[in-house]
């Protein structure tokens, strides 16, 4: 990496705020072939009525169903594990993390048209803690983000902390329930913009999404990178799988662990259920018990 990717700005935004924005970094040609092999894959999987390759939305389009997300892209297909080792992205995220990087795990939010699922406030560390924090989620906007479509939206400087995310029954909820959070006063923050755009966000800044009620969908990309001593200290069968799944980019293999950062808090997760169902089973509980003019 000879010449930093990064301004100083950039950088110093990120510490501070736990995010930073590079606009329009990946050029129409390579957008072409992500959507190709996207509309490929969710056309097979659809047909063929393959679960275990996409999540539909629980709203049929003009009678037909559609995908709202692509499990593991970067195991479906060359385009995919191609863009995750792009040196206009990893040069980037070793500005924030160092120059030894694994992937963690990856995955693809579809957001389609008029019934886009909303994603409820959450951390990304909380459903993997590490042994230490140096996590950088890199979202891959595919097509023009707007607050209309949903694109993603932040709470600065939120990212030093991991949040409660469990239920009163101590059940793992798939969003934020700590009180310290729901009763913040502290707005959001809606990064729109053009597709080709990758946001770089910390492991454990709160973030969220809006529902797609517009007639333009946004895909979003996410690779999920970790410094290579950053080392996953939960195991259940879904880390198992997801450590299967990784792989090292750059660098050299860590030979211990590192220790640092906030105290991690342990998921109960139950089951292999998707943060979309997750959260959707939590509000379903919310609404019963908590019923509107209660």
């Amino acid at each position: 990496m000879a010449e930093s990717p990064l301004s100083p700005d950039q950088i110093e935004e990120y510490r501070r705020d736990g995010v930073t924005l590079l606009p329009s970094l990946l050029d129409a040609s390579t957008l072409g072939r992500l959507h190709e092999t996207i509309d490929s894959i969710v056309a097979g999987a659809v047909e063929s009525g393959d679960t275990s390759i996409l999540e539909l939305e629980p709203e049929e389009v003009d009678g037909k169903a559609v995908a709202r997300r692509i499990y593991d892209p970067c195991e479906r297909h060359q385009v995919f594990r191609k863009l995750c080792s792009d040196t206009r992205i990893l040069d980037a995220v070793e500005c924030l993390i160092g120059p030894d990087i694994s992937l963690h795990h990856s995955k693809l939010n579809m957001k389609p048209p008029r019934v886009g699922s909303a994603v409820e406030w959450h951390q990304d560390l909380a459903y993997f803690p590490h042994t230490n924090d140096d996590l950088v989620t890199a979202l891959v906007y595919l097509d023009d983000a707007s607050i209309e479509n949903g694109c993603l939206q932040v709470i600065p400087a939120l990212h030093h902390a991991y949040l409660d995310h469990h239920d009163e029954a101590g059940q793992f909820s798939g969003l934020i329930t700590d009180e310290a959070f729901t009763s913040r006063a502290a707005p959001a923050r809606p990064l729109p913009a053009p597709a080709g755009s990758v946001i770089l966000m910390h492991c454990l800044l709160p973030h969220s999404s809006l529902p797609n009620r517009s007639r333009d969908g946004r895909r979003t990309l996410i690779f999920e990178y970790r410094a290579c001593d950053a080392v996953p200290i939960l195991y259940s069968p879904r880390a198992a799988v997801t450590e299967e799944k990784a792989r090292l980019l750059r660098g050299r293999p860590a030979r211990s662990a590192r220790l640092a950062g906030p105290p991690p808090l342990l998921p109960r997760l139950d089951g292999d259920k998707s943060l979309y169902q997750l959260q959707e089973e939590t509000l379903a509980r919310q609404a019963v018990e908590n019923p509107p003019g209660a």
